[in-house]
């Protein structure tokens, strides 16, 4: 993604080689500002309280994470508890207790003179193999797209929900990489970008991301997404996920799910994109087993944003004294899926389906 014409990654090692590079997403979308990591602790604080959010990017910031306590300390015990204070950070994402155990298992045998580096470079793997996922990903959801073009006139309207671009991975992202591939290939698409209450990631995330592409898009309220699939005015839904079980249920931002059922009653395809590392092939049944992460209620009670004078306030919209409840996630079961979207391919949403692209796990599951 390019930002004022020069090119970006979501997560890069710092110039003076003391720290990693993130984009501070609590900023966007008024101020592009980046922030320096330089511990464990601080990547921590980054993943709790989404400087860096998105399955994938939580994944590649938690393995340097790692990194950084190995820079610290190299000890085994060190190890043990940098990994369990990570993995801590958030429960929902696969993708973080994927690449922890990845980056830890490696390092294992190594003795402590041997990790800070190891560590680093497993985790520049780690960012180097999901970009080459997403940019995969782009290529198989933008021939989904382009098929509907060839069939209509105008533009391809795609609905999504959160943000599963550029700013959720490495580069590229996962529901908007067929977006960018289709658009950049010249295929007319244009994307109703849903507000995902409570933090507004659509509005504020995907919307920044598709003004600095340059593609069409409009922002909708989260609840006129059913009005406008009842009308035709959308002809695929394609979204992200945070963990996929292996029989094809998809845990994603809470709304998810009304917006596959709508697109069921209205027949409309409902897609959803991820790479390989957010599969949890230990599932089978997403509603009882993904762990679902309840946030602060204030996200709930209140909102911020850039007031007309260009200063930022802070305001309460909900009656005081009103007990809020706030899921992150809710979990689409398979049924309603038309298809997952990965760096291999499109697959049904069914356990056949996932080990047709994966049949290296048949064992395994």
């Amino acid at each position: 993604m390019k930002i004022d014409g020069r090119h970006y990654r979501t997560i890069f090692p710092a110039p003076d080689g003391e720290g990693i590079c993130v984009i501070d997403q609590t900023r966007l979308p008024f101020a592009f500002e980046t922030k320096t990591l330089r511990s464990e602790a601080e990547a921590a604080v980054a993943i709790r309280t989404m400087i860096v959010r998105g399955a994938p990017l939580i994944g590649a910031t938690a393995a340097y994470g790692l990194a950084l306590a190995m820079r610290e300390d190299p000890s085994d015990r060190n190890l043990d508890g940098a990994r369990t204070r990570l993995a801590a950070t958030r429960p929902t994402a696969i993708n973080l207790a994927w690449a922890l155990d990845r980056v830890a298992g490696m390092l294992q045998p190594l003795s402590p003179g041997e990790r800070e580096a190891a560590s680093f470079a497993e985790a520049a793997r780690i960012a180097d193999e999901d970009v080459a996922s997403c940019r995969a990903i782009g290529k198989h959801g933008a021939a989904l797209i382009a098929a509907i073009a060839r069939r209509k006139s105008g533009p391809v309207n795609v609905l999504t929900h959160c943000n599963a671009g550029w700013l959720a991975t490495v580069d590229w992202g996962t529901a908007l990489a067929p977006i960018y591939v289709a658009h950049d290939a010249g295929v007319a698409v244009h994307v109703f970008v849903d507000e995902t209450r409570p933090r507004n990631q659509g509005a504020a995330l995907t919307a920044f991301e598709l003004n600095a592409h340059g593609v069409p898009h409009t922002v909708i309220a989260d609840n006129a997404g059913g009005h406008l699939m009842q009308h035709g005015e959308v002809d695929l839904c394609i979204v992200g996920s945070d963990r996929t079980t292996s029989t094809g249920d998809v845990c994603n931002k809470i709304g998810t799910y009304l917006k596959a059922l709508a697109a069921r009653d209205c027949g409309v395809p409902f897609y959803a994109a991820l790479p390989f590392s957010t599969i949890d092939w230990t599932l089978t049944d997403g509603v009882a087993g993904i762990p679902i992460e309840e946030r602060d209620a204030r996200e709930v009670t209140h909102l911020t944003g850039r007031t007309d004078d260009g200063a930022f306030a802070t305001v309460a919209v909900v009656s005081p004294g009103s007990p809020v409840a706030n899921p992150a996630f809710d979990v689409t079961p398979a049924r309603l899926v038309t298809g997952i979207i990965t760096e291999r391919g499109v697959a049904e949403a069914t356990p056949e389906g996932l080990l047709g692209l994966y049949p290296e796990r048949r064992a395994a599951t």
